[in-house]
């Protein structure tokens, strides 16, 4: 896959799972978005601000070396290249594999008081990677690279970055998928005979 290509398709990517937040989380009222399945598991508000926790790094990290690299590079649409590490990091957290990881502690929203703006910081942090994207035809994604949040010596190339981020994205979505199925129920109207 060329890197246009690549980018086109984290591009509509995205696109999905904005959608999928618009229509089955923002009409939820707001005990539903905090309500778990169990004590140990993470409600669908808890989903989105794991999420954010990664995209307030990341989109700026990923600005940065957009910035830095349309001084240094030139775009072209060749081959998008992952790496050894890129390829692992993106296995890890793709929703096909179902093992379960464990957070860093500064990235477990538990038992954090949340409200529907972590809805509405999840899709402005959607908006400004759509920007980036853009932004990331004008120069070459296997040349430039973001350190990585939590071993900031570890380096990604901008593509791998853009993949693991959309790959995270899509696991933690399907994860509040699964928890709308179970609380909503709860939530539902009741029929009036």
């Amino acid at each position: 896959m060329t890197t246009n290509q690549l980018l086109s398709t984290l591009q509509s990517n995205i696109h999905a799972l904005v959608e999928t937040v618009e229509t089955e989380f923002m009409p939820l009222p707001d005990a539903a978005l905090n309500t778990k399945e169990a004590p140990d598991r993470w409600s669908i508000l808890e989903c989105l601000e794991h999420l954010n926790r990664y995209s307030r790094y990341y989109n700026t990290a990923l600005a940065k070396a957009i910035a830095r690299a349309k001084t240094q590079n030139q775009a072209r649409d060749e081959q998008a290249r992952s790496t050894w590490l890129g390829q692992k990091f993106i296995a890890m957290v793709h929703p096909s594999n179902v093992k379960k990881q464990k957070t860093f502690k500064s990235m477990n929203p538990a038992q954090s008081v949340l409200d529907r703006s972590v809805v509405d910081e999840w899709m402005h942090h959607q908006e400004q990677r759509l920007e980036l994207l853009k932004e990331a035809r004008s120069i070459n994604l296997n040349q430039s690279h973001v350190p990585i949040e939590f071993f900031k010596w570890l380096r990604l190339n901008v593509g791998d970055t853009f993949q693991l981020l959309v790959a995270h994205e899509q696991r933690h979505l399907l994860q509040a998928l699964r928890v709308k199925a179970r609380v909503e129920p709860v939530f539902a109207p009741a029929l009036k005979v």
